[in-house]
């Protein structure tokens, strides 16, 4: 009996020493006499420094024990503790709130707004397609020098864009590049129908395009066209299309600005901060009234980025409107005239006031430039003149008269009035076609 307990607080000192790394050298036989037993085991005695550690390192984890307890026991929580007693952890608490912050009577004027906003979406949104295109890209031609020229596979890459119904027959406009080249082109409305659709016409110039969707339907919700000269910075505006390919969207913004290029050599664009993304292309710009105001065509990009910046671009209704005009009157087969009137002129963004003895009203426009090879030239307008009627009209600003020279027709005659040397000439010039940036 004495053989095995000693054996066994043999073993239980000897582990406890591996456990502290206390070396078999400091071991003696001065505590308890050396005992032998029938089997010759001898039982080796811990020295006394030994015993101590190992009473000091339990003395200190006991303490350790009971500070953490008595800490924990005053925090609330479920802890080690509460697990070693075996208390279960208790129920999470969750309490919702029981109402809004704000009643609508509270905000009556933004309630208004955001049913307002809501009306116009649902009205305008089954006027508004994604134009689906494919186009078939060939393959290269390559060399090999065992069988000779080799034409690569030919593969089809998918576009996708947006656009407006503007007829209860199926018109859709939308961009000149969303369908340039392109081999195939279907229209999504936006209750998810597919229906094919062909290629009326369009105008490169003016990244306008006119399609017809096919199948003999004749009573699809449509959108007009507003007045663009109307639009004015800070009205309120929709961008609505299919970005990324996500149907169906809507976002709000404003008119930034409109453009102030002064020189019919440049191309009018509507400035707007709605958000406009790859896929918008071809999308209508709609007012408050759900009238197409512009077509959505481009955005401004950063060196790094693809994605809308806050600076979107739209053409205006009426210039979209002229060439859509111009596609149905040549739906007969004749070649339509797609230019839009064109000069040359560079033109002061300042009105000149013109005395009331000459008869022909109280403003006029100076003439900075005349573009060489221009029509402008051909007709002998000169620098320094100044424009005082255009096809017999007057007008209020720079702008309205490159207006008024736009919707012209390209080859077509108009009779203008300026001002020279303080005298009155008439002059008849014939509109050009726009040159190809």
């Amino acid at each position: 009996a004495n053989f095995f307990l000693l054996s066994g607080i043999q073993r239980f000192l000897g582990a406890s020493l591996a456990l502290y790394r206390i070396k078999p050298g400091l071991q003696n036989k001065l505590l308890i006499p050396h005992i032998v037993t029938d089997h010759a085991y001898p039982i080796t005695i811990l020295h006394m420094d030994s015993i101590r550690r190992i009473l000091f390192v339990l003395i200190i984890f006991v303490a350790a024990f009971f500070i953490f307890s008595k800490w924990r026991g005053g925090s609330e929580g479920y802890g080690l503790l509460n697990l070693l007693r075996g208390e279960k952890p208790p129920a999470e608490s969750f309490t919702a709130p029981v109402g809004p912050k704000l009643a609508l009577d509270d905000v009556q004027v933004l309630a208004r707004m955001s049913e307002e906003s809501a009306k116009l979406a649902a009205a305008v949104l089954p006027s508004v397609v994604s134009v689906n295109t494919k186009t078939i890209i060939r393959g290269r031609r390559m060399w090999n020098p065992f069988f000779g020229e080799l034409q690569g596979r030919s593969y089809v890459a998918p576009g996708l864009g947006s656009g407006a119904i503007i007829s209860k027959e199926g018109h859709v406009i939308t961009n000149f590049h969303v369908i340039n080249g392109v081999s195939e082109v279907e229209v999504v409305t936006n209750d998810q129908k597919k229906y094919p659709a062909r290629i009326l016409n369009a105008s490169r110039e003016r990244d306008v395009a006119l399609l017809k969707i096919e199948g003999g339907k004749a009573d699809f919700p449509a959108l007009t066209f507003a007045n663009s000269d109307e639009v004015r910075v800070g009205q309120i505006v929709f961008a609505v299309g299919n970005p990324f390919g996500l149907s169906g969207t809507v976002t709000q913004g404003i008119i930034s600005a409109r453009d102030r290029h002064l020189s019919d050599d440049s191309l009018d664009y509507l400035q707007t901060d709605t958000v406009i993304n790859p896929g918008n292309s071809g999308g209508p710009l709609v007012n408050i009234k759900g009238e197409i105001v512009g077509i959505n065509v481009a955005i401004f990009k950063g060196e790094e980025s693809s994605t809308w910046q806050g600076v979107g671009l739209s053409i205006p209704s009426n210039e979209a409107k002229a060439v859509v005009d111009a596609i149905l009157v040549a739906a007969n087969g004749a070649q339509p005239q797609m230019g839009m009137g064109y000069l040359g002129l560079a033109l002061s963004d300042q009105l000149v006031r013109i005395d009331s003895a000459f008869g022909a009203g109280t403003t006029g426009v100076l003439i900075n430039e005349v573009f060489p090879g221009s029509p402008a030239e051909a007709a002998g307008l000169l620098p320094n003149d100044v424009v005082l009627r255009f096809d017999g009209k007057s007008f209020r600003t720079p702008d309205d008269l490159f207006a008024m020279i736009r919707a012209r027709r390209a080859g077509g005659s108009v009779a203008m009035e300026i001002l020279r040397n303080g005298q009155i000439v008439k002059k008849n010039v014939t509109l050009g076609e726009r040159p190809r940036e």
